[in-house]
């Protein structure tokens, strides 16, 4: 996650008196407002419980009111501060910066701790209402949801809260995953927008794991509600072939056959990204990112208008980096973001070993690159996990002891409809606003299998092979 403090505004108090508030953004998005004393608070409450050894160096107190000068070399530091603590191994996970993140995102938003209903949504579009506090954080809206759907308690972390927005064509961009800092109904409810939803999906990538999920009933329909989705939304590519075979064993009921065929797909399991810009192989190329596989897909529109698809794996990034700036919105003007309107420009930047002794960095140029490098770190994580022969389960989620006041009713996972034949005519799908207890599907693509571009159609000097987990 991307932490920055791109501004300070100057608030003022019921007794008249000002102060300086600054702004704490994540992924580029205002998170909370805090002043100065609330960070000095927290810095305190770290140093005591971690040492001093181990915390990052704060800017110190002033005696005398800040010049403008002043505060700006202050925001600096602070941002460093925020970013330095987020990074830390150790700091970065704790409960006291989580839970500072949680209080003071809530006092942001001025959203009093009271009972509340939340929608959350299925891949299959149905709607999961659970009923909780305005405060609870990710991991107990997640088990609410579990709770309602009756997902065991050993399953529920394989699968994850994600933020995502809805296009008027029906199309869903992943903002980010939902994380331990924040509470997901101020996050949902500071958008002010009916666009943006809150989706179950699962969150591992080695889809050995399926076999877990699908022993379970309840696994299984959510699992395979998610591979009907991917497929309609063309994430996951199906010949005519393939799609006689998928109808056929939906027809039966068979949806363990279903998925095991869908594991053999092109793209299964994969995230799709929007459309963004990438440095690879030319400048200023046009390219679509998935995500999936322990790697990065790329299908990119070269100047020229020639199509080329490649990936990089994981296991060949030596690093990979995210960085923010604030650049005008265009308007036709040269004026600098201090005078005008400003919007967050975001860039993924991974470098890559091409060949033998020869590394090259490539960048994506995407609002959603914080979403992409989420999905890089946790492929990471599960390949290391399995490297030192650890538990996938413990890794994916450390489950609390604490019990949660929760409705006793539970919501079964209905099936989606069968796939419907190809149809590039069809209309769009419906808003998942409207979708409720049922999905409209789009046509699944009928591209034939055999005319995708391979990963070969790049150039000849880019070795795309993945190495093994000893070269980790």
């Amino acid at each position: 996650m991307h932490f920055s403090i791109p501004e300070t505004e100057v608030c003022s108090e019921e007794n008249g008196s000002t102060y300086v508030a600054y702004n704490i953004h994540v992924n580029g998005v205002l998170h909370c407002r805090v002043r100065y004393r609330q960070l000095l608070g927290l810095h305190e409450q770290i140093k005591k419980e971690y040492g001093s050894n181990v915390v990052p160096s704060f800017p110190p107190k002033k005696i005398f009111t800040l010049t403008p000068a002043e505060v700006e070399q202050r925001r600096e530091q602070l941002e460093k501060y925020m970013q330095a603590v987020r990074q830390h191994p150790l700091l970065g996970s704790s409960e006291m910066f989580n839970s500072f993140l949680r209080k003071a995102q809530q006092e942001t938003q001025q959203i009093p701790t009271e009972e509340v209903t939340l929608d959350v949504w299925l891949s299959s579009g149905q709607k999961v209402t659970v009923n909780i506090l305005t405060s609870d954080q990710t991991e107990d809206v997640l088990d609410a949801v579990a709770t309602k759907l009756d997902l065991p308690d050993d399953l529920v972390g394989y699968f994850s809260l994600f933020l995502v927005r809805e296009g008027v064509d029906g199309s869903l961009t992943f903002v980010r995953k939902l994380q331990e800092f924040e509470l997901p109904y101020v996050s949902i409810s500071s958008l002010q927008s009916s666009d943006f939803h809150i989706v179950l999906r699962k969150s591992y990538w080695d889809m050995a794991y399926d076999s877990d999920v699908m022993e379970n009933r309840v696994g299984l329909n959510l699992l395979y509600g998610q591979t009907v989705s991917d497929i309609e939304r063309g994430w996951i590519l199906v010949n005519k072939e393939q799609h006689r075979q998928l109808k056929s064993l939906q027809e039966k009921g068979s949806k363990k056959e279903f998925i095991h065929l869908c594991q053999t797909l092109k793209y299964y399991g994969y995230i799709k990204f929007d459309p963004c810009i990438t440095d690879f192989p030319e400048k200023d190329c046009q390219v679509i990112v998935s995500a999936g596989n322990n790697e990065l897909n790329f299908h990119v529109k070269l100047p020229n208008e020639q199509m080329k698809e490649g990936s990089f794996k994981v296991t060949r990034m030596r690093c990979w980096r995210v960085t923010s700036s604030q650049v005008p919105i265009s308007n036709g003007t040269n004026t600098p973001c201090s005078s005008a309107k400003c919007e967050v420009k975001l860039e993924l930047a991974f470098e890559y070993l091409m060949s033998k002794d020869r590394l090259q960095w490539v960048t994506i140029t995407s609002q959603q690159a914080i979403m992409m490098s989420i999905c890089l770190q946790s492929m990471v994580d599960e390949l290391m996990v399995k490297k030192s022969g650890g538990s996938i389960k413990k890794m994916l989620r450390k489950r609390h002891n604490g019990s949660i006041h929760r409705s006793d009713s539970q919501q079964a996972v209905k099936s989606p409809p069968l796939l419907d034949s190809p149809d590039p005519n069809r209309e769009q799908v419906v808003k998942l606003s409207t979708k409720l207890n049922s999905v409209s599907l789009r046509g699944i693509s009928a591209s034939n299998s055999a005319n995708d571009i391979s990963s070969d159609d790049f150039h000849g000097n880019y070795a795309f092979e993945g190495i093994g987990d000893d070269d980790l």
